[in-house]
């Protein structure tokens, strides 16, 4: 088994992003089941474990017409001619093309699971749909956005949490706090949940930043409010966060504060699914995939994007009912379980592979 991962990130790195971390901890979890290698990209060559899983980091790859999310390099296709059944984290990159095209010439099974983003590629010119024995979609939404819903080689595997190290801790004392966690971005709409933020409530902001003049932002929306920034966060830190906060908000939009407009802002919404593992009740908003994750009035809520007055609402509740939150918390645990594991995504994905 091969999981191919086209994107620049190193895997001993602090917090990864949502994409990232799915890829690695799919791939962790599927060693456990089969022998399994995850390729990706980095900056030096070399060869490392995870426990039962190989890692191979690519060195020094070219970077398709300059593009850091886009590397390449030529040692792919002796790694994917090792493996009997390839997986692809991205469809829309030169590296999964050429992988999914080695993969049909000789005979081998390959299948594609799209995170976000992509890069130059030759399906901007002929599709690459079908070059795939499978396309494994990671919630209802992204199999919808890309217009599969009715193809038979297009099936859901949703995404998993690792339910051991993302765990309740009854011991640890909620501190009241607000908490988001994500990559900080536009389409992100903190510039929302900092606007909705009761000045008596306390606002943590976990993310890398991305956008200079959006993070300029923030801050100056953050002025006179109880908001902490923090850009560097390893697991250990994180999951401690989680337990100890009031609740998680993700708040999405499709079109972000400076008029621009995303089809695809989240495709499942993985930190609301570690925080939830936590205990921690949930808000989203009612975009894309995330209402596939959080049950409205049971596990958290789901306000409409762009509207920081409802947001600011539910804040409020939970502030006001916290007997009430923490039995949403315990009920998000719950679903987790319930659908959201790993070892679920990892069963999913065997038996369409032997398929």
């Amino acid at each position: 088994m091969l999981h191919i991962v086209p994107a620049l990130f190193d895997p001993d790195d602090g917090i990864l992003g949502g994409a990232e971390r799915y890829a690695l901890e799919l791939a962790r979890q599927m060693s456990l089941e089969t022998p399994t290698t995850l390729l990706t990209f980095g900056e030096r060559e070399r060869r490392e474990t995870f426990g039962p899983l190989n890692i191979r980091v690519v060195g020094s790859p070219w970077y398709v017409r300059g593009q850091r999310t886009n590397p390449l390099a030529l040692s792919l296709i002796s790694e994917v001619r090792k493996a009997d059944v390839v997986h692809c984290h991205q469809q829309h990159v030169l590296a999964s093309s050429l992988a999914a095209f080695v993969c049909k010439l000789s005979g081998r099974r390959v299948f594609v699971s799209d995170l976000g983003g992509g890069g130059w590629d030759v399906s901007a010119y002929v599709s690459t749909d079908r070059w795939y024995n499978g396309h494994l979609h990671i919630s209802e939404y992204s199999r919808h956005v890309y217009g599969q819903e009715n193809q038979p080689w297009a099936h859901v595997i949703l995404g998993g949490v690792d339910t051991e190290k993302f765990s309740m801790d009854e011991t640890v004392k909620r501190n009241g706090e607000v908490l988001f966690v994500g990559r900080l971005l536009p389409h992100k709409g903190i510039d929302d949940l900092i606007r909705a933020l009761p000045r008596e409530m306390s606002l943590k902001i976990i993310g890398q930043p991305y956008d200079q003049k959006y993070l300029e932002a923030l801050h100056h929306l953050a002025a006179g409010k109880r908001v902490i920034f923090i850009h560097d966060c390893d697991d250990v830190t994180l999951v401690k966060t989680y337990r100890k906060a009031l609740c998680v908000v993700l708040p999405s939009v499709y079109k972000n504060m400076y008029g621009a407009e995303t089809n695809v802002p989240e495709l499942l919404g993985q930190t609301l699914l570690e925080a939830m593992a936590c205990g921690t009740p949930a808000i989203c908003t009612n975009v894309a995939s995330m209402p596939e994750v959080v049950e409205d009035g049971v596990t958290g809520f789901i306000v409409a994007p762009n509207d920081p007055a409802a947001l600011g609402g539910k804040l409020e509740w939970f502030r006001d009912h916290p007997e009430e939150a923490n039995k949403m918390g315990q009920a998000a645990r719950q679903r987790v379980l319930r659908k959201f594991t790993w070892p679920s995504v990892v069963q999913r994905c065997l038996e369409i592979y032997a398929a």
